[in-house]
């Protein structure tokens, strides 16, 4: 029981041991997106304008979830046909 319970703390703790990138030089690519994500979770940049979908918009995105459901997914896709490139 005991192993049980020392087995189970260290999987509790184990996501405290995986530490962050530390911040250093990064690409202008990187700091423009680091940038761009740091405006949408501070809301800076967001619209004053509240927008809300009509109710015909919301009829037509249930009718397209619905449609969706229609198709079961399959177990096993078909291996033989997938992606061969016969070109060559």
């Amino acid at each position: 029981m005991k192993i049980h319970y020392l087995t189970s703390l260290t999987l509790l703790a184990l996501p405290l041991t995986v530490l962050a990138i530390e911040p250093g030089p990064s690409s202008k690519a990187q700091q423009e997106t680091e940038h761009w994500l740091g405006l949408q979770v501070s809301g800076q940049a967001a619209s004053p304008t509240v927008q809300r979908a009509t109710s015909a918009e919301r009829e037509l995105a249930m009718q397209r979830w619905m449609e969706s459901k229609k198709f079961a997914i399959p177990e096993k896709f078909n291996e033989d046909g997938a992606s061969s490139d016969d070109s060559k």
